[in-house]
């Protein structure tokens, strides 16, 4: 017990130092399924979290082949050469089937992986909702206290759950491709109301000219919806991540976001809401842990899944039940 309380203050110190393979092995730590790890991880969050909450968060998300990847190595790369450390959550999607992952995202950003100012963690998403993994919230606090200036989170593409990485991120970033006629039509609205910026990427070549009547469309399709809480006007922007155009506006932009916010007090404001939302998630997380956890609790829901598929009760019925006699016991 001495030694295991010595490697967790041996991985705090060195985490704080900006050791990025004490970095590593402390989300490896906190994404582990392993009781004594899960104990570990508590400790070690503990000590930790009072050097946490100074970075810029950016929620960066697009349809598979919009160029994610290619634009947040030239995006991150521009923030290295500012002098700025940057770390990078890569979300690979998993598989239904298996549950493995391809995590292929160090050798799609292999020039940004190789920056000394950099650290890019690909996770696969478990079986976490929302485009995130379950463990992003814990990964964004150890990169902070590892130095980290700016946390990007990339997720695995849109979709109607892709909306959860907008409660752990400032900024919220959405890539979209030229051609909006008719990609217009087929986004969901909801992404679109979340979204701080649209970015248009791959304007280039014969694509430019694409991607300025995208950007006029995407502008007059943002001015329909309700004004942010923030009382940010969302900027619709357009780059070429190949021929690094496009990537410094952005950035400026970003930083015009976090003034702007800070200035009237939404920023803090919505950080705080974050934590509150992740207190939720959490209890919801851990009250359906415990049920399941339990032979008599998942005997009696086995019982009632027979009676839901025999048409003896129906499933909002048997939840309740369910809920309800778990209470009663307790």
């Amino acid at each position: 017990m001495k030694n295991t309380k010595l490697s967790v203050n041996d991985i705090s110190q060195k985490l704080l130092a900006g050791d990025v393979v004490a970095l590593s092995r402390a989300i490896t730590l906190i994404e582990s399924k392993k009781n004594t790890d899960q104990k570990l991880a508590d400790r070690l969050l503990k000590k930790i979290v009072p050097h946490t909450g100074h970075s810029l968060r950016i929620g960066i998300t697009g349809s598979p082949g919009v160029g994610k990847s290619t634009f947040i190595e030239a995006f991150g790369k521009h923030i290295t050469s500012l002098g700025k450390k940057v770390a990078v959550l890569a979300i690979d999607p998993s598989s239904a089937k298996t549950k493995g992952s391809i995590l292929g995202d160090r050798t799609r950003m292999e020039e940004l992986s190789k920056d000394a100012k950099a650290f890019i963690r690909p996770t696969a998403t478990g079986t976490s909702l929302g485009g995130v993994a379950d463990k992003t919230r814990e990964t964004i606090l150890l990169c902070e206290a590892a130095g980290f200036e700016i946390i990007i989170v990339e997720t695995v593409g849109v979709g109607q759950s892709e909306t959860a990485v907008r409660n752990m991120v400032d900024f919220f970033l959405l890539l979209q491709l030229a051609g909006a006629g008719d990609e217009l039509q087929g986004i969901k609205k909801g992404i679109m109301e979340m979204a701080d910026a649209i970015v248009i990427t791959k304007a280039d070549g014969e694509n430019e000219k694409k991607a300025k009547q995208a950007q006029t469309e995407f502008f007059q399709a943002l001015h329909l919806f309700q004004p942010s809480t923030s009382a940010w006007q969302p900027k619709v922007l357009t780059t070429s991540a190949l021929q690094k155009k496009g990537i410094e506006e952005v950035w400026k932009m970003i930083q015009s976001f976090q003034l702007h916010t800070a200035k009237n007090g939404f920023f803090n404001k919505n950080r705080e809401q974050q934590k509150l939302e992740w207190f939720h998630e959490s209890i919801q997380l851990q009250l359906k842990e415990r049920f399941f956890k339990s032979k008599k609790e998942v005997a009696k829901m086995k019982s009632l899944e027979k009676k839901i598929v025999n048409g003896e009760m129906i499933p909002s019925k048997a939840a309740e039940e369910f809920v309800l006699s778990s209470i009663r016991k307790r």
